[in-house]
């Protein structure tokens, strides 16, 4: 430490002692001791900025610590094309460069919100501070732990939200077409209901014998199980109402009756049936009545099979979301949550015509874990295989039984005379995009780190991916090259498994 009182950096001598005074009430490096805020004020560096002034921009290095004095720093990222306020310091807060900070490039771009004024210190002095100033030093290593948490936390917090905007819009996707389904079949329930009523009474006045009553409930019968869609894509909806006026004319019924008809799943073969079944003058009752009831079945089979789908899909988001779940480690069914994965991802795959597979092999054993945790692993694997692959492109993912030595190596590294046998489960995610570059393969799992486009990637999926595996004693790996990149996770089988 000096012996002198140095007179400081862009600090005149009669302001020095004033400069070192606001150093003593900094909230966050006041209790250094004096002498080491002196050396501070005296190698560092008084700034002002004006609001709107850029600190720094996303990615750029950072070369100085900045002790806020006065007013307020915001730093904003970018997310979807949108602007977003991420973290602000203010007065009594220090940012930049810290001691044994591994931070080298700035996460966003940082922005005066409030006229502010600063003591920065150039990254060349840093270790001749920390040499000289341990008191200081010490007090900044744990502003530099605390903001490494808060911004952990604060990403983690982005993340999560960003996976909850892809479950909501995946589930917006998927629920769309059931729900579609079933206000359009609702609407048209009455008034194939009001048809069938009408025909009814036609019938009623014309005295059908227990034979013909008999016959027009089989060809009915016949007619349930045949889905509208499959008769309308035979033929166009104008060439189908157009046989079907044609067939009824050359019966001797009124052609209007096509009309009727045509929303509904009866088939030329069906008419010929009933044709053949009945008298000549109940045939338009009896044709209108079997139109009508058929159509009515068919609506409510169409609202069945969409409750049962949107039934189906809640089903997979609780069981993907494990809400009934404990956090305490129990056996894990991974096909299960493969497959429940896969079904809330579906929609994001369908949009960019991605084909998918599950393929599991038979007799999986299960695993100890969370399941919770294991399903945001298979989702933030297959998310990225899904961003990955171009349009038209493929994801495959397969579980199968494997096994360790009972040092933690498989068997093709150790040798199968080493060690006892451990069963284990590998699940593989395997995509055709592009492949991720090898100058970045060795990074890809560090926390920030991200190659996706701006504003489309927080950087943490695979961290959050490494870290999860690791808490469930397994093993994460990730062979690439241009059309085939495959993520493998080793996890171990539960106890008797």
């Amino acid at each position: 430490m000096a012996d002198t009182q140095p007179t400081g950096v862009g600090v005149s001598a009669p302001d020095f002692d004033g400069l070192v005074e606001r150093l003593a009430a900094h909230r966050t490096i006041g209790t250094a001791p004096r002498a080491e805020l002196e050396w501070l004020a005296a190698h560092g560096h008084l700034r002002f900025f004006a609001v709107g002034d850029a600190i720094g921009h996303k990615d750029e290095r950072i070369d100085e610590m900045i002790v806020v004095l006065t007013g307020r720093i915001s730093i904003f990222f970018t997310r979807g094309g949108a602007r977003h306020k991420f973290l602000e310091w203010g007065a009594g807060d220090v940012t930049g460069l810290l001691p044994y900070s591994r931070l080298v490039a700035s996460p966003g771009d940082s922005e005066v919100v409030e006229a502010t004024e600063v003591l920065s210190l150039p990254r060349e002095l840093m270790p001749a501070m920390i040499r000289e100033c341990h008191g200081l030093t010490t007090i900044l290593v744990h502003v530099m732990l605390d903001r490494a948490r808060v911004f952990t936390s604060t990403m983690l917090h982005d993340e999560k939200l960003k996976s909850l905007g892809k479950l909501a819009a995946g589930l917006a996707h998927e629920l769309n077409n059931p729900a579609a389904a079933i206000k359009r079949s609702a609407k048209l329930l009455p008034k194939s209901v009001t048809a069938m009523e009408t025909a009814a009474r036609v019938i009623g006045g014309v005295g059908l014998t227990s034979d013909e009553l008999d016959e027009m409930t089989l060809v009915r019968d016949a007619c349930v199980g045949t889905p509208l869609q499959l008769v309308r894509s035979a033929l166009g909806e104008a060439e189908w109402e157009d046989a079907l006026a044609d067939w009824l004319a050359s019966h001797g019924v009124d052609a209007g009756a096509a009309e009727a008809l045509a929303p509904s799943p009866v088939t030329l073969e069906v008419l010929e049936r009933l044709a053949g079944a009945v008298r000549g003058e109940v045939l338009e009752p009896a044709v209108r009545w079997v139109a009508a009831d058929c159509s009515v079945r068919a609506l409510a089979s169409e609202v069945e099979q969409a409750a049962t789908r949107i039934s189906d899909l809640v089903t997979a988001v609780r069981g993907f979301t494990q809400v009934d779940a404990t956090r305490a480690p129990e056996a894990v069914d991974v096909a299960e949550g493969l497959r429940q994965t896969l079904a809330v991802l579906r929609g994001k795959a369908r949009e960019k015509s991605i084909g998918t597979s599950v393929v599991v092999e038979d007799g999986l054993p299960a695993i100890r874990g969370v399941a919770a945790e294991l399903n945001q692993v298979w989702s933030n694997l297959i998310d990225n295989a899904l961003d990955a692959v171009p349009v038209g492109g493929k994801v495959e993912v397969m579980a199968s039984r494997g096994s360790q030595t009972s040092g933690g190596k498989s068997l093709s590294e150790a040798g199968e005379s080493k060690g006892d046998r451990k069963p284990t489960v590998v699940v593989r995610v395997i995509d055709n995009g592009p492949g991720i570059p090898e100058e970045v393969r060795g990074r890809i799992f560090d926390p920030f780190f991200t190659t996706k486009d701006v504003g489309k990637g927080t950087g943490l999926g695979l961290d959050i991916v490494r870290r999860l595996v690791a808490r469930h004693d397994g093993d994460l790996q990730v062979e690439s090259r241009p059309g085939r990149t495959e993520f493998s996770v080793v996890l171990p089988a539960a106890d008797g498994a």
